[in-house]
């Protein structure tokens, strides 16, 4: 009796096959946000440049705002679980076979993170760099008395021993909340696909809430003088185009 024949897996089939498997894995692009959130973390424990300013400034004398409006724990969750929780259920609702919903599951959640990590990296490098006072800089400081008022100081005339409250008064522009709302509500904005040829102007209205939402948590940032005007417009228009690019 004549065996079967058997099936042998040649090794360009093989390749091809590994080929595809990490292609659709997109492990490039979840090794890339890895190296994006390391450099991020690198960014947070670095000391930003401390450009000298003045006591008599007026734009730095406002007061430091003990509670936030929209604190940072608040930001992650309208920016970050907010959509992904809409993203998965608009993507698991959705008609389809069961592989093509996951796969869209993942290509979206994957590109929400790369949009909100690679924003945050950006802006937190910009922000070391041009280390710019926030406009409570003179609160957060408490100079010592004697301090010249009408000259350029640097931070060491600063009584404030908390390292944090400190340091990050030198990190204004631009605005992290601005670039990660509209980084994160922007995608979102997108994946509601809002201005797409047919829509209605329920669906365009609907459209609209992520990017009002995000509007909403830059405004808070002048409203507790963290910000002033131009760090907010800054830094919205960083996150708009991160999400654009990373959507398309």
């Amino acid at each position: 009796m004549a065996r079967p024949p058997v099936r042998v897996l040649s090794v360009s089939a093989a390749s091809d096959r590994i080929s595809q498997l990490w292609q659709e894995s997109y492990a490039l692009d979840w090794f890339g946000l890895l190296l994006i959130s390391i450099g991020y973390v690198i960014l947070l424990i670095t000391e930003p440049f401390h450009r000298l300013f003045s006591l008599d400034d007026r734009r730095i004398q406002y007061p430091f705002a003990e509670t936030e409006r929209v604190p940072v724990s608040m930001l992650f969750v309208y920016s970050l679980a907010l959509p992904v929780v809409i993203i998965t259920t608009v993507a698991l609702a959705s008609g389809g076979k069961h592989k093509n919903k996951w796969h869209q599951l993942h290509v979206s959640i994957l590109g929400l993170f790369l949009a909100l990590q690679f924003t945050s990296f950006f802006t937190d490098l910009v922000k070391n760099g041009v280390g710019r006072p926030r406009p409570d800089l003179i609160s957060r400081c408490k100079p010592r008395e004697g301090t010249p008022e009408h000259e350029l100081v640097s931070y060491l005339v600063c009584t404030e021993t908390d390292h944090h409250t400190l340091h990050d008064g030198f990190r204004s522009f631009p605005s992290g909340h601005s670039s990660f709302s509209f980084a994160g509500l922007g995608f979102l904005w997108g994946q509601m696909h809002a201005l797409r040829k047919g829509s209605d102007v329920g669906r365009i209205l609907i459209g609209l809430l992520p990017s009002l939402g995000a509007l909403a948590i830059v405004v808070t940032r002048t409203e507790d003088y963290r910000h002033d005007v131009y760090d907010v417009t800054t830094g919205s228009i960083i996150g708009a185009m991160v999400a654009i690019y990373s959507y398309i």
